[in-house]
């Protein structure tokens, strides 16, 4: 254990150096930052998909789940102009956004595949009844939906009382007010819940045929589709 936390901490310090050197890099030139959040969500998409284990065939599906709940927070807040369209506004917001959908995605995705296996008894109850495969599993990409959003109800709930966030804290050290921290701080909070409510259910619906069609195994994904 203790060799495995020293080499987390050395991992992390390399990590957090070299995205500084990009990050520095991507504001001195605007143009890639569409190549660095596409980078993101290829790291985020693989990420998740490992974790769901569903398979090489579906991992593509995750990822347009990712993607289109980091765009329902990020499209919304540039067209208010809640944050300016600028990469030293916009690429801490979206990495923060992306992050928290890729979370939601691999949770709901593993939940909904964890209870399609062990209650398939179910799912072709439904299926014999003349439901589609989504509809099978429907109930079951409900409760997946709801447990993978509790973190970030927890978090939103608990956000100044227990803990205080990343972005309020980032913000008090870097000099700026404390009314103008939670300013930001509430905008990352509301931006990640629509963010992972968005890809949650987008998950769930992508990935609801699927898994209502054929028991998910460990080696389903691999070599069928």
């Amino acid at each position: 254990m203790a060799g495995d936390l020293a080499a987390a901490t050395v991992r992390a310090v390399v990590q957090l150096a070299l995205v500084a050197l990009v990050i520095a890099w991507v504001f001195r030139h605007p143009e890639g930052a569409a190549v660095y959040l596409g980078v993101m969500l290829v790291a985020a998409t693989v990420t998740a998909g490992r974790r769901i284990d569903c398979g090489g065939a579906l991992v593509p599906r995750v990822g347009v789940a990712i993607g289109l709940g980091a765009l329902a927070a990020l499209v919304p807040v540039l067209l208010t102009g809640a944050l300016a369209p600028e990469p030293r506004a916009v690429l801490p917001f979206a990495a923060q956004v992306m992050g928290g959908s890729m979370t939601a995605a691999a949770l709901a995705g593993s939940r909904l595949r964890d209870e399609a296996t062990t209650g398939w008894d179910q799912v072709e109850g439904w299926l014999a009844l003349g439901a589609t495969p989504r509809q099978a599993v429907g109930p079951f990409g409900r409760i997946a939906v709801t447990r993978a959003l509790s973190p970030a109800v927890d978090q939103t709930r608990s956000a100044g009382l227990v803990t205080l966030p990343g972005a309020f804290v980032g913000l008090l050290l870097g000099g700026a007010g404390p009314a103008q921290a939670a300013e930001v701080q509430v905008l990352v909070l509301v931006g990640l819940v629509a963010a992972e409510t968005v890809s949650a259910a987008a998950l769930v619906r992508l990935l609801g045929p699927s898994y209502g069609t054929a028991r998910p195994g460990p080696d389903r994904g691999r070599s069928e589709r």
